[in-house]
């Protein structure tokens, strides 16, 4: 069922990662192509270069912003912003940037990390009204967390529309496309209600139960093709207080599945740097509860939250992000997810969407759920925590290590792997299934060849 990438742990010729890194990629393609054609190389190596050769094409597709680009940006952003700060922000990591060709280039939704997380930069923004539209958002946050505390919960339902298309510089009309469009599952607090609606009709509805759950389609492309499906789920989210005092010594039960305190590579992996971080955050610490807030506060206070490229160009996810500190909601889930199993703390995966019906925001977003008794399943939000943190909202950063809000869907509950039938080719994300993947008989489709719409059509809270 796991989908295998273990070979991205393998490291790149010298040669070749030199090349990559200076960004000559028609160069580092031309020795790959003279590697895989030599019998010397062995079969194992080939694998990693072979994947290599999709990194090597995806990367310019995501790092579009010359220097002028985005000083042009974020001058019509910021108040008087200057090249000075341009420079800083590149050597701080507040912009992602690569080299292409030896020139630097900017991620192409740098300028919109950058505008998310650096609060001192606030006063200079133009835009008053994204900056209302986030006060908001942490207002209705600290409402619902303050009302689960009261009651114990809290539980709603919704009702989602998701429209996909392909592109037109991408379709092949007449040809046989395979869409996979993301659902709820059934797992702890979501549950699935009510008909699954699709149109043109699904081939295969995934079981409730399916760690990444799909409706999949198999259609003949042609003019005005949608791949449409209308679903409901319900939410009940418990507030736990978990008292340190109260928690058993014992890391994972007898009938624990081993899996969750497993490495799972090439993403969780206890390589010498995890270790090593690992333990110098737990400090020894034996209340797995104790240990578990240690990774926590590591992943919400001394990070900062930035967009990314796509995953599958990350070797290793978690090793990335405790070593630059900056990265997405995923990369916060993997750190934690990483360091807790290296502790021998029980952690797993799960993601799908934030779906917040007050301010009608549906997005994708991932997060992780630790086991410790007599607790059981808990849940930490890393990249809500750190943004809770870095707003100064102490009880909402505490609140999201134990706890999540009532706005999610749930449609992931393990991490890499295979989708329901599986792909014939690569997928754009093979950890993870929120936004849907595409295929042809040919090759699978980026994100960024794919138009998906998602919509809140209706919603409820539930007594």
């Amino acid at each position: 069922m796991y989908i295998d990438l273990s070979f991205l742990a393998y490291p790149l010729p010298e040669d070749i990662r030199r090349l990559k890194e200076y960004g000559d990629f028609a160069r580092a393609k031309s020795v790959i192509a003279l590697r895989l054609n030599d019998p010397k190389t062995p079969d194992t190596l080939k694998r990693r270069l072979r994947y290599e050769l999709r990194i090597i094409d995806a990367l310019p597709g995501e790092f579009t912003l010359s220097e002028r680009d985005v000083f042009e940006k974020i001058s019509s952003k910021l108040e008087g912003f200057t090249m000075d700060e341009l420079n800083q922000m590149r050597d701080d990591q507040t912009l992602d940037w690569i080299y292409i060709n030896g020139k630097v280039r900017y991620k192409d939704d740098s300028v919109a990390s950058m505008l998310k997380t650096r609060v001192d930069l606030r006063p200079r923004i133009h835009d008053r009204q994204a900056l209302a539209d986030r006060a908001a958002m942490f207002e209705t946050l600290n409402a619902v967390a303050a009302d689960m505390k009261k009651n114990g919960h809290a539980s709603y339902r919704y009702s989602i529309r998701t429209v996909m298309s392909v592109d037109d510089e991408a379709r092949q009309p007449g040809k046989k496309v395979r869409c996979y469009l993301t659902l709820p599952m059934r797992d702890a607090q979501c549950k699935p209600v009510g008909a699954i609606v699709t149109a043109p009709e699904a081939r295969h509805i995934a079981a409730e139960d399916y760690p990444q759950r799909t409706a999949f389609f198999e259609e003949i492309d042609r003019d005005g093709l949608r791949f449409t499906v209308d679903y409901s789920y319900e939410i009940d989210a418990p507030y736990v207080e978990p008292d340190c005092a109260a928690v058993k010594p014992s890391l994972a039960p007898r009938w624990m599945e081993p899996r969750f305190t497993a490495e799972l590579p090439p993403q969780i992996m206890f390589t010498p740097f995890i270790r090593s971080l690992a333990a110098e955050l737990a400090g020894g610490e034996t209340n797995p509860l104790k240990a578990a807030r240690k990774f926590y506060d590591y992943v919400t206070v001394n990070t900062c939250y930035r967009f990314v490229r796509a995953y599958f160009t990350y070797p290793n996810i978690p090793e990335h992000f405790a070593s630059g500190l900056r990265g997405d909601c995923g990369m916060h889930a993997l750190l934690f997810i990483a360091l807790c199993r290296c502790h021998g703390i029980p952690a797993r995966w799960q993601a799908g969407l934030y779906v917040n019906p007050i301010l009608n925001d549906v997005g994708n977003h991932d997060w992780a759920r630790f086991y410790v008794e007599p607790y059981g399943w808990l849940w930490a939000d890393g990249s809500f925590g750190a943004a809770a943190y870095r707003e100064g909202a102490a009880d909402l950063w505490n609140f999201y290590f134990g706890n999540l809000d009532p706005f999610r869907m749930v449609s992931n509950s393990d991490l890499q792997v295979e989708l329901d039938p599986p792909m014939k080719h690569d997928r754009w994300d093979p950890y993870d299934n929120q936004s849907g993947e595409i295929e042809y008989d040919d090759r699978s489709l980026s994100h960024g060849e794919i138009t998906s719409k998602r919509k809140l059509t209706g919603w409820e809270r539930l007594k």
